[in-house]
């Protein structure tokens, strides 16, 4: 059904030829959509090198027989995002080397019509709780070192989009939160001088890579949407309604200059049961498939635990209100 042709188009603010596309930020269902099991993180850490290159094909098969099944029109290849500290979980994620050669095997693999879409980073975002306090001291008592922090995040970030497209990827993001529940978590003339100017930069050098620019961020960006819609960006992934973000509302305020990804609620995934679901994705495409623009998927990331009939009931009501006639 939805193709990359699809996710094109929709990444142009244009109406796709045939359905609103299907991508996932992370997917972390593989192994209960496809009933077999992916070997990823600290898993494959522990594996000898003939059963990891084993382990990078049978990835391989069960990621793309995933996206075949459920009609993803992009498949999000693994990143190093979620690559933390010893001893705590890795999720969606390989060792560099490995993570090269797993996109690679993807890349020879993958039909013609599936995208694959990249990590890359490049544009600092707000911190995690293990240094919140100490950058927020930083944000007003040496504003000079949170500079040197973004130009980092951004020249890394570019050299990672480069190596991802010539490794065959079409399109990377960002995964930037500058937001909480609450709203952006810098001030108006914080966002001037540490985000802005870095967003729009990685964007435009992005863009001159010939690959699609989205940026991941959840919680309230309200305040913000005219800077995102204007930044170069493709796409905004999350849109996040835990933090009240409305996607109708969110379109009609950046309809033809930014694309919105995302939006069916993880929490509802999570703990609803499947007619819930069904029905939300059902007014999701009703209210906003109009003019394109949109891409489907969960508002953040799908976990492990989100039971597979409720992304079933996502997909079941996609196929049935999400083309167009």
């Amino acid at each position: 059904m939805a193709k990359k042709d699809d996710l094109i188009a929709a990444f142009r603010c244009r109406t796709p030829p045939a359905a609103v596309p299907v991508w996932e930020l992370e997917f972390h269902a593989w192994d209960a959509a496809s009933g077999r099991h992916a070997t990823l993180g600290r898993e494959f850490e522990a594996l000898s090198s003939a059963e990891q290159d084993r382990a990078l094909h049978e990835n391989a098969e069960i990621l793309l027989s995933v996206c075949e099944a459920m009609g993803f029109a992009g498949l999000t290849v693994p990143g190093h995002y979620w690559e933390i500290a010893p001893g705590e979980p890795a999720y969606y994620w390989l060792p560099p080397e490995a993570r090269v050669r797993q996109i690679e095997i993807l890349r020879e693999a993958a039909p013609a019509d599936l995208m694959l879409i990249g990590g890359s980073g490049g544009v600092m975002a707000m911190p995690g709780a293990r240094d919140y306090v100490e950058f927020s001291y930083l944000l007003f008592d040496d504003p000079a070192a949170i500079d040197e922090r973004a130009r980092a995040c951004l020249a890394g970030g570019l050299d990672a989009a480069r190596r991802l497209a010539d490794l065959g990827v079409e399109a990377v993001f960002t995964a930037s939160d500058l937001a909480d529940n609450r709203g952006p978590f810098f001030n108006p003339p914080q966002m001037d001088r540490f985000v802005w100017p870095y967003l729009r930069q990685w964007a435009q050098e992005v863009r001159a890579m010939g690959l699609f620019a989205i940026l991941h961020c959840d919680g309230d960006m309200s305040p913000h949407l005219d800077g995102l819609a204007d930044s170069g960006l493709h796409a905004w992934q999350a849109v996040d309604p835990t933090a009240g973000m409305d996607m109708r509302a969110t379109k009609d305020r950046v309809a033809g200059r930014l694309c919105l990804c995302g939006n069916v609620d993880c929490g509802l995934l999570l703990t609803a049961d499947s007619q819930a679901v069904y029905d939300a994705t059902a007014h999701l495409m009703t209210a906003c498939k109009d003019g394109g623009g949109l891409v489907l998927g969960a508002s953040n990331a799908v976990q492990p635990e989100v039971p597979i009939e409720n992304y079933h009931a996502m997909i079941a009501a996609w196929r049935e209100h999400g083309k167009y006639e």
